[in-house]
């Protein structure tokens, strides 16, 4: 298996990661634990050694790990992860005290202290609990404390099928706006084929405007864990639109990532920083309708920065209040942009296809304005225009 020759771009995100002021770093179930054996209390202890080393060096770190289940698998007799998620939410239940009691430990033989903070992406989907959240966090670490993040897998149901927190560590990587993401699991990195190919070559750094060609599809060995390639690749893909740099990498390779020495598989940023408010916007917040456009409104709002007017609307679909986020879809499906709608769904159906003026003469001059602000809007990653989505705060 073979590399790509390392570029001074590439050199240039590796020493990003390693002088990050602030990182997330992700552990997979399959790197702490299995069925069989529980917790792997000797990994555990390991990675922690490195991150606490990371916090004593002036950086801030906050831990997404998986583990839950897997550690609640051995204690309940299971000999692999159950299909059925009432008996996965029991292993959590059971697991989610041993895996922070091993945390609690682990880190405290360097003098660091550990929060438990449990989340579902529904709770970001919400802007009030995400609002919550980033206070949480902002709590925490400046009082030094170190978060350790997992899905709340008790209650949760669809991220356990989703899962292994892969797309909760890039979102909580947006949320508290780290400056890199460490994705640590079972793989040493993304490989052009199956890595038992011995043709296949690990990719060593993935560019800004490179399409993939690789194989997702290859599950782990271990078992315990929920998630795949293809769940890494599409968090790398989250959290370098939002202008996070992402790292992919082994277990045991922590040190050499903290360290920038050339391991795993790096993914540069794809977009410039996104604000808090956008960023939400974007990859957070639960739509909860959409505004079909016609294809004029299309080209207005992906080749300038226009606003969205009910003259481009041609049908509404869903029910909401003002305030609450939308999807935008142009004639042929593809969703155009998210906002923050200007009116209910109740109001929109007789406003759409009328111009400002139209609106004014016949409901007042309360509907002359944008139905999506275009300061309330984040165009998708495809759109023509490239500098739509506002300044980072």
């Amino acid at each position: 298996m073979t590399t790509t020759t390392r570029t001074p771009d590439e050199e240039s995100v590796r020493a990003h990661i390693a002088t990050a002021r602030r990182i997330v770093v992700k552990v997979g179930s399959s790197s702490l634990a299995s069925a069989h054996a529980g917790l792997a209390i000797d990994r555990l202890t390991a990675i922690v050694d490195h991150l606490a080393a990371r916090q004593a060096s002036g950086s801030e770190v906050v831990l997404v790990s998986s583990g839950a289940i897997a550690a609640g698998l051995e204690p309940l007799g299971f000999t692999h992860r159950p299909t059925d998620i009432a008996q996965q939410q029991a292993a959590a239940a059971v697991g989610q005290g041993l895996l922070m009691s091993a945390y609690t430990q682990a880190f405290g033989r360097h003098d660091c202290r550990v929060a438990q903070v449990l989340l579902t992406t529904e709770d970001l989907a919400r802007k009030n609990s995400y609002g919550n959240a980033l206070r949480t966090f902002g709590a925490l670490t400046r009082l030094g404390v170190i978060p350790v993040v997992n899905e709340n897998d008790t209650v949760a149901t669809q991220e356990i099928r989703l899962g292994d927190n892969d797309h909760l560590a890039a979102l909580v990587a947006e949320l508290v706006r780290a400056d890199a993401l460490v994705l640590l699991s079972d793989v040493d990195g993304l490989y052009s084929a199956d890595p038992r190919d011995p043709d296949a070559e690990l990719i060593s750094y993935v560019p800004a405007d490179h399409d993939l060609v690789v194989d997702v599809l290859t599950p782990g060995a271990s078992g315990v864990g929920s998630g795949g390639m293809s769940t890494k690749v599409d968090a790398a893909r989250l959290a370098t639109t939002a202008g996070i740099p992402v790292i992919l990498a082994r277990w045991d390779q922590a040190e050499a990532v903290l360290s920038g020495q050339r391991v795993g598989t790096v993914f540069a940023t794809t977009a410039k920083r996104l604000s808090r408010r956008h960023g939400w916007l974007a990859h957070a917040s639960s739509s909860q309708g959409r505004l079909h456009i016609d294809q004029g409104a299309v080209e207005a709002l992906t080749r300038t920065a226009a606003s969205l007017l009910a003259a481009g609307v041609v049908s509404v679909e869903g029910q909401f209040h003002a305030g609450d986020s939308v999807e935008v879809v142009a004639p042929d499906g593809r969703i155009v942009a998210r906002g923050e709608v200007g009116f209910d769904s109740y109001d929109l159906p007789r406003m759409v296809g009328h111009t400002s003026a139209d609106l004014a003469s016949a409901l007042g001059t309360q509907y002359a304005r944008p139905v999506i602000h275009r300061d309330d809007m984040v165009l998708q990653p495809y759109s023509h225009h490239k500098d739509h989505d506002g300044s980072a705060d």
